[in-house]
């Protein structure tokens, strides 16, 4: 993918390109965020053949170059009418600075320009990269969108950070207090991002910090044994590896798929019967797991 022909002084890469490029890390992403308006940057600079999708609410343009596609966004400001749910766009065009405060984490808010590489740190991103910190932005970040937990998760393994002294503090906060009325279909995406990394740390870090009150106010409902998961889940080649992971507690949220659910079914009614030709696999290592 080649946008050098389309680089500006107000486009910049952003993100977990950024970050990833910070620690010496090959990144499958490139998000780019143009300061100003990225429909009408787009419709001005780039030839229509490679715009494959316009989202005007959102301020976003999909392209497509060398068989490969991604996006452009344009700064924003949010709100959360809901908390735990979407946030709703409150301005498109907005300040660079007031764009990268919208995100999780400080070492997702460092952009660097795709013009002549300067890179903007505005909120400290660089020292917590170098501190292996994750730091939230306010007090109410998981409170607006407690998939960040989640996220933080996937962040600590991957990176071998650790949560930041307050924004610890604010996640065990919440965590005592769990607002139920939030988006599972957003919580089931970051779960299964995090649990696919397939490691016994995940499961491990997920069930000392009581992450699960997540999922529901109900405690594990066997003995949670994670290296013995993560050794299960590595025999198998599947995209419900997740499953076996979580297998160990209340998944009534969530919005599971019909294949899901059969899974966790004929896991129970193994406890009792024994497996046939059709039994799924996951559901046999969810067996051998309780």
């Amino acid at each position: 993918m080649n946008i050098k022909n389309f680089s500006n002084i107000n486009l910049y890469y952003v993100g977990g390109v950024v970050r990833d490029e910070i620690l010496g890390l090959n990144s499958i992403d490139t998000d780019l965020c143009y300061v100003g308006n990225a429909i009408e940057f787009a419709n001005n600079n780039i030839p229509k053949d490679n715009i494959i999708k316009i989202n005007p609410d959102f301020g976003t343009v999909r392209l497509r170059f060398d068989d490969k596609e991604f996006d452009i966004a344009s700064t924003r400001t949010e709100y959360y009418p809901r908390k735990g749910h979407l946030p709703c766009i409150k301005e498109i065009g907005c300040s660079l600075e007031n764009d990268l405060i919208r995100r999780d984490f400080t070492i997702n808010a460092i952009a660097k320009n795709t013009c002549n590489g300067t890179i903007v740190d505005p909120y400290r991103g660089l020292s917590d990269i170098k501190e292996n910190l994750l730091r939230v932005f306010h007090n109410e970040s998981f409170i607006d969108d407690p998939t960040r937990i989640i996220r933080g998760l996937k962040f600590a393994v991957r990176f071998g950070f650790k949560l930041e002294k307050n924004t610890q503090k604010l996640q065990d906060t919440y965590l005592k207090n769990v607002n139920y009325d939030m988006s599972y279909h957003r919580l089931k995406k970051e779960l299964i991002e995090a649990f696919s990394i397939n490691r016994a740390e995940v499961l491990e870090k997920f069930f000392t910090n009581r992450m699960y009150k997540l999922l529901s106010n109900n405690e594990p409902k066997w003995h949670i044994n994670s290296q013995k998961a993560e050794n299960l889940a590595k025999e198998i080649n599947s995209p419900f590896i997740w499953l076996i992971y979580l297998s160990f507690f209340d998944l009534s949220n969530l919005p599971l798929t019909k294949q899901e659910k059969r899974i966790l079914e004929c896991a129970e009614r193994l406890s009792y019967d024994k497996p046939n030709n059709n039994t799924p696999i996951e559901s046999i290592l969810i067996s051998e797991l309780r």
